[in-house]
């Protein structure tokens, strides 16, 4: 049985690949002894929510790029929107990178720790003559902006005095102000080609209680006015972000320059887009907020925990986010790379056992009632230090409905009237008859075995061409078993038609319950979190959450095959 334990950080199994654009920066500013050699990287996530999959891309690069150069990266949580975040996703973030196999160096940080710093930074940047307070509601500043292809207008406040701004902003953080009533905005231009520099809003006015902080303040940064700062005072080397925020690295650069402080380099990356995946944190929200999901952990979403709630390894996900590699160009990735990811590491480390999820009982009407034999089976092919177990035989057994047609198509090789064919780990059976209920349903197979044929080769040499597995009656243990498929049916979610809803693209048959599954007694001592290949089935996980003693809960992690390849080939 396999548990979720976090691994080494220093003994990832990462994909070997040539350096990336950012570790080639990397070693570059070592050879040249810029920062004196140092690298310092920090992951800074916003605690308004949990993580999914492509925080995970970034974890990993900027944990990763610490340990190769024997550098340090920091947790940092982004909470500068008191409204929005919550103690409980910290904790659920913290869990995730643990989990992931990464340690942050030294202890947790906030942007709330240096919100004294920055103000006092604000006020040094007044001073300058280069912040003012602005009155302007939001609707007339994103007026007053202009547009990407026209300059914008300077607000009617932008030269107030230094004494007047000094004076409204100690106002504003004593609370004199209603929400939305006055900003602090850096003067930079007005007319510049990139919006973001046109006079960008470092603090605004929130009369709202903040998780750590309380309410001792009422006035909150923004995050392009914290992002740069808090990176300085950490002593960050290189500052590694998603794409979108290229066009805010010159504001970042402004910042930084204009306090003469200690320099980081942003460096942006593209960000991971996965087919038939929703990557928005707002659109996950909704998906939660609107009881569409069964919370943050439910198995078909991206996040972290629903990841691994769902069955998946961190050394799956981490040599996935190797595999995809880094790059400045925005693409889509298959989650068909993903899923065979998953794949290989469970076929080395997942114990295989027998399920059968749709059962028909089976009658072995020549087999001696009442004796049960133990049948030898490998745990693992892919490792023989897995060793054996004994599984119990006996004169009633359960099949899988999918194994067995009573009127079967031509070059249909399992179970039907008159064929024989052969039990994994047992004997030949041949079926005779067909029990069924009112309802004109299956319910019963009346069977003989071959008592000659329990190597799996009958002595006169005959041939079977279907192998099945099975499960024995004597023994089986119930259980719920959720069959997950992919949360959207649309391959890339991002092509939403504009004012489309893209809830419209959600999976109708993302899960299916199935309930009185019949699985093989040796599960009997399964755990929340164990991982198992049921033969011929695919990977499942016993599910952390709703399984109790006695009332095992099993979610599909993967198939064994990439299921949704033979749709994209019909397609």
């Amino acid at each position: 049985m396999t548990s979720d334990h976090s691994a080494d950080a220093a003994s990832h199994p990462e994909v070997a690949k040539p350096l990336d654009f950012i570790r080639q920066i990397v070693e570059a500013d070592r050879a040249a002894g810029k920062h004196a050699g140092r690298v310092h990287t920090r992951f800074p996530p916003e605690p308004n929510g949990y993580l999914h999959i492509g925080h995970a891309k970034s974890i990993c690069l900027n944990f990763g790029i610490a340990r190769d150069y024997n550098g340090k990266c920091n947790l940092r949580f982004d909470d500068t929107n008191p409204e929005t975040e919550e103690t409980e996703y910290v904790e659920a973030i913290k869990e995730d990178v643990r989990w992931l196999g990464f340690q942050w160096d030294g202890e947790v940080k906030f942007a709330s720790d240096i919100f004294p710093t920055l103000y006092e930074y604000a006020i040094r940047l007044i001073k300058a003559g280069k912040a003012y307070v602005c009155d302007l509601t939001a609707e007339e500043t994103g007026a007053y902006r202009g547009k990407w292809n026209e300059p914008g207008r300077n607000s009617p406040y932008r030269d107030r005095s230094v004494e007047e701004n000094l004076d409204l902003f100690e106002r504003m953080k004593n609370g004199e102000f209603k929400n939305g009533e006055k900003t602090l905005r850096a003067k930079i231009d007005m007319a510049s080609p990139n919006m973001n520099l046109r006079d960008p809003a470092m603090y605004r006015i929130r009369h709202a209680a903040h998780h750590r902080t309380g309410n001792k303040w009422c006035i909150y940064p923004t995050y392009d006015w914290t992002h740069g700062q808090n990176d300085s005072v950490e002593g960050i080397t290189h500052s590694i972000c998603t794409l979108e925020f290229e066009q805010h690295r010159p504001l970042y650069d402004w910042c930084i320059e204009n306090l003469g402080i200690h320099h980081p380099q942003q460096i942006e990356f593209a960000r991971l887009n996965l087919t038939h995946t929703v990557m928005s944190k707002r659109r996950l929200l909704e998906l939660v907020r609107g009881g569409l999901v069964d919370g943050w952990d439910d198995p078909r979403m991206p996040t972290i925990c629903g990841l691994r709630r769902r069955g998946y390894t961190p050394e799956s996900l981490r040599n996935f986010c190797a595999r995809i590699g880094v790059t400045k160009a925005n693409s889509l990735t298959d989650l068909g790379v993903l899923e065979q990811e998953v794949r290989e590491h469970l076929n080395a480390v997942a114990p295989r056992v027998m399920a059968v999820l749709r059962p028909i009982k089976v009658v072995l009407e020549n087999y001696p009632a009442g004796q049960v034999e133990l049948r030898e089976a490998v745990n693992n092919p892919e490792d023989p230090a897995a060793g054996v177990r004994q599984i119990p035989f006996g004169r009633e057994l359960y099949i899988d409905a999918e194994d067995f047609m009573e009127h079967p198509p031509k070059g249909y090789f399992r179970l039907f009237p008159g064929n024989e064919v052969r039990l994994r780990y047992g004997y030949f059976i041949k079926c005779h008859e067909v029990v069924k209920n009112e309802a004109g349903e299956v319910t019963e197979l009346r069977c003989t075995y071959d008592p000659e044929s329990s190597g799996g080769q009958a002595p006169d040499g005959r041939k079977v061409k279907g192998t099945i597995h099975w499960v024995a009656a004597n023994g089986a243990i119930d259980a719920e078993v959720r069959m997950y498929d992919v949360l959207l049916t649309r391959e890339n979610p991002g092509d939403t038609p504009e004012g489309a809803d893209w809830k419209a693209d959600l999976n109708p048959h993302s899960l299916e319950v199935l309930r009185g599954c019949k699985l093989e007694s040796s599960l009997a001592d399964a755990r929340p979190g164990d991982r198992f290949q049921f033969e011929r089935t695919g990977y499942f996980c016993v599910d952390s959450k709703d399984s109790q003693p006695g009332q095992l809960v099993f979610n599909r992690t993967v198939t064994l095959k990439d299921s949704w390849a033979k749709e994209k080939k019909k397609a």
